[in-house]
């Protein structure tokens, strides 16, 4: 069982939601990166995952888009995000995902790259533009490595996919509020509720919710469907906004409300 793994399942059988904190790797620069990642931590963020920068982020909205677009202009790499990687390992245990894009993967080559991420502290990847039907091109690489390919169910998910989705998911379940992209808005999560309740009927892994979550309100609401909640573009927002510190208020904010809350789940 990876380690992020085994603090998803804690938090299950604890009956305590998880929090689950996206930040841009690069953005603004590296250093604030890895300062962001080891704030969120102390400040309870239960897993975190980070976003490689990408020139056309078919899955992201605009301020992670435009966090991505700068940190390319200031030189963001894969190698530098690996460097960032065993950085934060330095000082933190905490679960770390990689989100990125099929294209950065077999660009840097896909071995190599599953290889090298595992190698620096990596638990887990995402990546949102690689269908079931294709994942097996990088499951044996995850197998070796023991690093979870996590995979993503949507409100339009058929019952008939979302067992072919449990059937190769591994770590957690991304569950997609909506059928856009990432960003802050109104959502009516109980559509994805629907798909987590045939999700727990062919798989025990926790699931989590992302897209839309922008205020500890709207994480509670989320938290009653599923296991853990994704936040990102309104993290990124206040890493924009306010910097490190920022980002630690945020999430301790979060944090404080879900455990308040999940008492009554």
């Amino acid at each position: 069982m990876t380690q992020l793994m085994q603090v998803l399942n804690d938090c299950k059988t604890n009956g305590r939601k998880a929090l689950i904190v996206y930040i841009t790797a690069g953005y603004p620069d590296y250093q604030t990166t890895v300062a962001a990642v080891l704030a969120a931590a102390a400040a309870g963020a239960d897993v975190v995952e980070i976003g490689m920068p990408f020139s056309d982020p078919m899955a992201d909205g605009p301020v992670i888009q435009k966090a991505a677009t700068a940190a390319l202009k200031a030189g963001a790499t894969t190698e530098q995000t690996l460097k960032a990687i065993r950085e934060i390992r330095k000082t933190s245990t905490i679960p770390l995902v990689i989100m990125t894009y099929i294209n950065i993967v077999l660009q840097y080559g896909k071995a190599k790259f599953i290889n090298n991420f595992s190698a620096a502290g990596i638990d887990g990847l995402i990546i949102p533009d690689m269908p079931i039907e294709e994942c097996d091109i990088l499951q044996a690489e995850c197998n070796e490595t023991k690093l979870n390919l996590i995979q993503l169910a949507a409100p339009t998910s058929t019952a008939q996919r979302i067992g072919k989705i449990c059937a190769k998911a591994s770590g957690f379940i991304y569950c997609v509020s909506n059928t856009g992209v990432t960003g802050v808005r109104s959502v009516d999560y109980s559509s994805i509720g629907d798909v987590i309740k045939i999700i727990r009927q062919h798989s025990n892994l926790p699931t989590a919710i992302g897209f839309g979550i922008g205020s500890p309100e709207a994480a509670c609401q989320a938290a009653q469907y599923a296991d853990a909640v994704i936040v990102g573009s309104a993290v990124v927002q206040r890493l924009t906004d306010g910097g490190v510190p920022a980002v630690g208020n945020f999430v301790a904010e979060i944090r404080h409300v879900l455990d308040k809350e999940g008492k009554k789940y």
